[in-house]
């Protein structure tokens, strides 16, 4: 008697803050996908996304879950919330603001017919079709040197830049380091969570980092997802850049220790001091806009209170390894 193949289940988990137009069509795109389960949790969102979300997921996915939170959990601590209700065998990490193109979460999913395979992402567009990142190496100190003194370009001609989508190949999957957070499906029996001690940002980082010790990840290019990158943090530029490099020192401080999360705060700032002064050389509107020149000001000049919310404790809850 001849066996069946019995594909594996998915359970979508979307954590939405203020994206309420995106993630309407974020779920759309979920129709007729490979999906068993989708759970939307909002982050308390001001613009309607719970309402939206009350009349349309019943429509689409009949039960479906919404977890309308009383205040702004982060994304990592709103993901463990779904997780917490999966009942997939693979779990599908989706951000509001990126769409399923049809067939890529089969696509994705295939991958794990090889036990040894543990997470994989798909390719990311923009809005225009044009590639996004959606690979990146290890996150090292030298990688933060090159990103924080324009020295990334330099590395990748050299085939050594912390960001690696472009040089991997475009029609057949490849083993990587990294996937990012925005469309990451990982083994559920992995226990996949994200250290809580995140806010925003690196939080994927430090997950891969766990998953690459437990098995492979895959970057597959020919499972599409469109992303608008950054559409909950798009007003608010220098917020978003700060909580970007808080969350570089917070890995290392997890993964190196106290003295390379410290090193990784000075190259931050010492960055951001660089943008700041060309900035006042340039004096060109042209050359460095007036607005851009203030994000570097603010980030440069950013504390603990400016990145992280109140009633965000860092220190209450991290993810078992």
């Amino acid at each position: 008697m001849e066996l069946q193949h019995v594909s594996p289940t998915v359970t979508v988990i979307i954590v939405s803050y203020n994206t309420r137009e995106q993630l309407r069509r974020c779920l759309e795109a979920l129709v007729d996908q490979a999906v068993s389960q989708v759970i939307v949790v909002d982050n308390a969102s001001t613009d309607g996304s719970v309402e939206m979300l009350r009349d349309l997921m019943p429509k689409l996915f009949p039960g479906s879950i919404t977890l309308a939170s009383s205040k702004n959990l982060g994304f990592g601590r709103a993901n463990n919330l779904g997780l917490a209700q999966a009942t997939g065998d693979l779990v599908l990490y989706l951000n509001s603001d990126a769409y399923a193109h049809p067939g890529s979460i089969a696509q994705l999913a295939k991958h794990f017919d090889h036990p040894s395979v543990i997470a994989a992402g798909g390719r990311l567009l923009n809005p225009d079709g044009s590639l996004q990142e959606s690979v990146a190496g290890r996150l090292t100190l030298g990688a933060v040197l090159r990103e924080q003194f324009f020295l990334d370009g330099i590395a990748r001609r050299l085939g050594r830049s912390y960001w690696r989508t472009q040089l991997l190949p475009t029609n057949t999957p490849s083993d990587v380091d990294q996937v990012m957070g925005a469309c990451l499906m990982v083994r559920r029996e992995a226990d996949p969570r994200f250290d809580e001690r995140f806010f925003l940002y690196c939080e994927d980082t430090e997950l891969c980092h766990r998953l690459k010790q437990k098995g492979r990840i895959i970057y597959d290019p020919r499972a599409d997802f469109t992303h608008e990158l950054g559409s909950s943090s798009q007003t608010n530029r220098w917020r978003a850049v700060a909580r970007y490099n808080t969350g570089k020192c917070l890995y290392f401080s997890i993964t190196k220790g106290s003295l390379a999360a410290y090193l990784c705060w000075i190259l931050n700032r010492l960055g951001a001091l660089l943008r700041v002064i060309a900035g006042i050389l340039a004096s060109v509107p042209i050359l460095m806009p007036h607005e851009k020149l203030t994000t570097f000001i603010r980030v440069l000049f950013a504390t603990r209170a400016d990145v992280l919310p109140n009633g965000f404790d860092q220190d209450a809850t991290q993810a078992q390894s």
